[in-house]
């Protein structure tokens, strides 16, 4: 059997992960280099450009890129690409800094896990960035907050990350790039749909899951577990709701669940393309794209994030978007539907959403059977440490 696997963005796949030689070289090399302290967004970007998620992008983006991403959605070679990749820094870090040398990158606890060749240092227009990019400079969005709040320069250049620790939580999930296109390869895969989230599985999930694994060979779970907002269900929650799921209610040799590294952005249409594109990159055909997608608060319209699918060229994003409306579950049916499958009124449908199931734990009660297959509930509750009446 060939590889007939979909092209990385860009045409190959980027590994920035430094080989236990360059390791050697790379520690000899920047010893008693400014060490940078990445925040946790830029630790995940950091892997991600590393392993290839972000391919073609193989460092931190330049003030070219960085202005073409946020005025165009755009590399400045023409390649389609929708949330700008950078390393903020305060203004003061950057003066210790000298172009064309290596600097260390660290982490919160002090460990250096990699290191940047910097090759430029620039300053930026907050609200310009959050006006293109998240389409409001309101603070109170946790994407133009977390802009608002960083740094006032980026660090651009070329990064190599000095070690791939296993994930504290979830190692077994921790499946890279090269090798969920290779599990593709070996189960003769040759359509993979990808499917993102930050929230428990709820049933639209799952009927909006199964349609479109009804029209490709395997499905690729891949729930986002970076940085996410406070309110939001914590990972290891999330990923044992999907567990569950996979156990009771999935074909086991159709599904594939791994974990998506990346921090949450909230930046709802640009961040539904840039999902699409890293999906793209481990080795998915097709991508899901739902209400509201990456969406937050009322900033963004329903269907807004597929609205900007339309805003590329035929074929520019290489993976194919696929569309599903607001599915709710039907009294009238008894099952879960869409306006397009469903002869219900308004009045015998109920609702469901990510936001719902948060309000519903918060407040001490259950999601009902039409929201949660029972033994998700029931993982909630107990995780949530919530009592059945």
């Amino acid at each position: 059997m060939g590889n007939h696997l979909i092209s990385a963005h860009g045409g190959h796949l980027i590994q920035r992960l430094a080989t236990p030689e360059q390791v050697a070289e790379l520690t000899e090399r920047t010893a008693g280099a400014p060490i940078v302290t990445l925040s946790e967004r830029s630790l995940s970007d950091l892997e991600l450009i590393a392993i290839g998620g972000f391919s073609p992008l193989t460092g931190f983006m330049g003030s070219g890129d960085y202005a073409a991403v946020v005025e165009t959605m755009h590399l400045t070679n023409g390649l389609a690409w929708s949330i700008p990749v950078t390393l903020p820094v305060p203004a003061a870090v950057a003066e210790g800094l000298t172009l064309d040398t290596l600097v260390r990158l660290g982490d919160a606890q002090g460990r250096v896990v990699g290191v940047l060749a910097l090759q430029e240092i620039f300053a930026y227009d907050k609200e310009r960035e959050a006006e293109k990019v998240y389409r409001t400079t309101d603070a109170a969005h946790p994407g133009v907050q977390v802009v608002y709040g960083q740094g006032d320069r980026y660090l651009a250049g070329d990064v190599w990350l000095l070690e791939r620790l296993p994930h504290p939580l979830f190692p077994t999930y921790q499946i890279d790039p090269a090798a969920s296109r290779q599990m593709f390869l070996d189960r003769g895969w040759r359509t993979v749909v990808g499917f993102q989230t930050r929230n428990p599985i709820h049933r639209a999930h799952e009927y909006i899951q199964k349609c479109a694994l009804e029209i490709v060979d395997g499905l690729f779970l891949h729930p986002l577990v970076g940085a996410t907002k406070s309110d939001d269900v914590p990972a290891e929650v999330r990923m044992r709701c999907y567990e569950i799921m996979l156990e009771h209610y999935y074909p086991r040799d159709r599904v594939i669940l791994a974990i998506n590294p990346a921090a949450m952005r909230y930046a709802g249409p640009r961040e539904a393309i840039f999902h699409a594109l890293v999906r793209k990159n481990y080795g998915c055909t097709h991508f899901i794209v739902g209400r509201d997608h990456a969406g937050v608060g009322p900033y963004y319209g329903t269907y807004d994030a597929q609205y900007i699918f339309d805003e590329f060229a035929p074929g520019e994003l290489g993976i194919t978007p696929l569309m599903f409306e607001h599915a709710f579950y039907c009294k009238r049916t008894g099952g879960m539907a869409t306006t397009k499958t469903s002869p219900s009124a308004p009045e015998e449908r109920i609702h469901l959403s990510g936001t719902k199931v948060r309000e519903l734990l918060r407040r001490g009660e259950l999601p009902p059977p039409e929201f949660s297959r029972p033994e998700v509930a029931a993982e909630l509750a107990r995780a949530m440490r919530i009592t059945e009446p």
